[in-house]
C-alpha cells in the first residue's frame, strides 16, 4: 500500500511538473497587459523596467525554475493587476473555504439523493420510478447546464426571496448554489450505480441467493448494493473536481467569492499570476482525488489490490 502511495504521489508531482510548464509557457505568450495594471499609460522604459524586475525578460528556463523554486516554498507568485503586488495566497487564503463548503454541500445532497435514486432505480427496473429515474438523467446530461442554472435562479431567488448580493451568513443564499451543482452529480451517482447494481443482479451469487430463500430486499441492499458500490466509490473523490469546474459558473451566477468566480475574473483581467495559481490548485484537487478514490476502493473491498503484480491497478 505505501509503495502504491508513492508511486502515485510520485506520478502525480510529474502529472503536475508537466501541467504548470505548459501552463507556464502558454501565459508568456500572452500579451504583456497581463502584468500591469495600468499597461496603457505607460512608457516602453517603463514597461521594460517592469518586466526586469519581475524576471519576466529572462530565458523561459530561467523563468520556470524560479517558478518552481517558489513553488516549493509555497509562494504562487504576486498578482499584478486583480490585487497589485498582493501575494497570490494572501487573495486565495479567504476564497478557498468557500469553494470548499460550497463543493462538500453539493456533493453531499447529491449523495443523499443520488445513491437513493440508483438504487430505487435497479429495484424497479422498467417500472415507474425507474423511467422518471431516466427521464431525470436524460434531461440533466442532454440540457446545457446553463440553461437549468439559470431556470433555477430566476424562479428560485423569487420564490425563497434572496437578494442578488451573496450573503455567506444566510443560509438561504447556499441552497440555490448548492442545489445547482449537485444536479450534474446527482444524476451520474444514479446512472451508474443503476448500472452496476442491474449486472450484479444476473450474477451466480444472486442466484444462489434466491436458492437459499434471502427475500428480495436482503438481496438487494445486503448483497446487490455492497458489491456495485465499490466500483461506483473511485469516482467519488474525482467528482469533487467536476464540482469545483461547475462552482466556476454558478459562482459567477450567484457573486459568490469563491475560486471559481475569482478564476473567470482573473481571466478577464489578464492577471497571468492569479491564474496559473488557480489552474494548479486544480489540478491537484483532480490528481488527489484520484489517488483517494483508489484508496476508498480497496478500503471497501479487501479483494482488490493495488500491487501490479496481482493484477490490480
Amino acid at each position: 500500500m505505501l509503495l502504491y502511495i508513492g508511486k502515485r504521489l510520485l506520478r502525480a508531482c510529474i502529472t503536475l511538473t508537466i501541467i504548470m510548464t505548459i501552463v507556464f509557457i502558454l501565459l508568456r505568450q500572452m500579451p504583456l497587459e497581463g502584468y500591469f495594471p495600468n499597461y496603457d499609460k505607460m512608457s516602453r522604459v517603463q514597461i521594460e523596467n517592469g518586466l526586469h524586475q519581475m524576471g519576466l525578460d529572462q530565458p523561459m528556463p530561467v523563468q520556470l525554475f524560479r517558478m518552481f523554486k517558489g513553488l516549493v516554498k509555497g509562494d504562487l507568485g504576486t498578482s499584478r493587476v486583480y490585487r497589485n503586488n498582493v501575494p497570490v495566497t494572501e487573495i486565495l487564503k479567504p476564497k478557498i473555504p468557500i469553494s470548499i463548503k460550497l463543493g462538500s454541500l453539493a456533493i453531499l445532497v447529491s449523495l443523499l439523493f443520488g445513491i437513493p435514486m440508483g438504487t430505487m432505480m435497479a429495484k424497479y427496473k422498467g417500472r415507474f420510478f425507474d423511467h422518471v429515474g431516466t427521464g431525470f438523467v436524460v434531461f440533466i446530461q442532454a440540457v446545457p447546464a446553463a440553461v437549468y442554472f439559470l431556470f433555477i435562479q430566476l424562479y428560485g431567488t423569487e420564490a425563497l426571496k434572496i437578494k442578488m448580493l451573496f450573503d455567506p451568513k444566510d443560509w438561504k443564499m447556499w441552497v440555490l448554489p448548492v442545489l445547482s451543482m449537485s444536479l450534474g452529480n446527482t444524476a451520474y451517482y444514479a446512472m451508474w450505480l443503476r448500472r452496476y447494481m442491474v449486472d450484479e443482479s444476473s450474477k451466480d451469487y444472486v442466484k444462489l441467493a434466491q436458492i437459499k430463500g434471502l427475500s428480495k430486499n436482503k438481496i438487494m441492499f445486503h448483497h446487490i448494493f455492497r458489491n456495485a458500490f465499490v466500483p461506483m466509490v473511485q469516482y467519488l473523490p474525482t467528482s469533487f473536481l467536476n464540482t469545483v469546474i461547475g462552482s466556476i459558473y454558478i459562482e459567477s451566477l450567484y457573486s459568490i467569492p469563491g475560486m471559481g468566480g475569482l478564476l473567470v475574473d482573473v481571466i478577464k483581467r489578464q492577471d497571468n499570476t492569479m491564474v496559473q495559481a488557480i489552474v494548479l490548485l486544480f489540478a491537484t484537487v483532480g490528481i488527489i482525488g484520484l489517488i483517494l478514490g483508489d484508496l476508498a476502493m480497496v478500503a471497501l473491498d479487501p479483494r482488490i489490490s493495488l500491487n501490479a503484480r496481482k493484477g490490480g491497478r
